[in-house]
């Protein structure tokens, strides 16, 4: 088995644990690229002590280039737990970030998340410039 076979892919319309990339703006050469993703943009994702999302990564693969590039790793840890127990706390991690980058390059971002419960998702987004 290889890790490739261990990320889901699916529809991010029908299933809350996808990676959902978004761009903000037009798309220029050496300009920021403002980019958000969501996961459970579109039926959301319960963020509890039991069931949550650890951590979302961003990758760029320029084109004809075998290497990504990790644009960023972002964690996930306040799921509502206290010591009072589980889901006691009024603190929730939102499974979304924010970041921008520079390229003069086209090619894919790859966004990455893992839920506690299941598993690893993917999803990309061609960039062209």
């Amino acid at each position: 088995m290889d890790i490739e076979s261990l990320y889901k892919k699916a529809d991010f319309k029908t299933e809350k644990h996808v990676p959902v990339i978004d761009i903000k703006g037009e798309i220029k050469k050496g300009q920021d690229i403002a980019v958000t993703i969501t996961v459970g943009e579109e039926i959301p994702h319960p963020n509890t002590t039991a069931h949550y999302i650890g951590w979302i990564e961003l990758y760029f693969l320029a084109k004809d280039n075998s290497m990504p590039i990790q644009l960023g790793r972002f964690e996930f840890s306040a799921h509502g737990a206290s010591a009072l127990g589980a889901d006691t706390s009024s603190v929730y991690s939102s499974s979304t970030v924010s970041t921008s980058f520079k390229t003069d390059m086209p090619g894919l971002l790859i966004a990455t998340s893992y839920c506690n419960i299941h598993g690893l998702w993917q999803s990309s987004l061609e960039i062209n410039l």
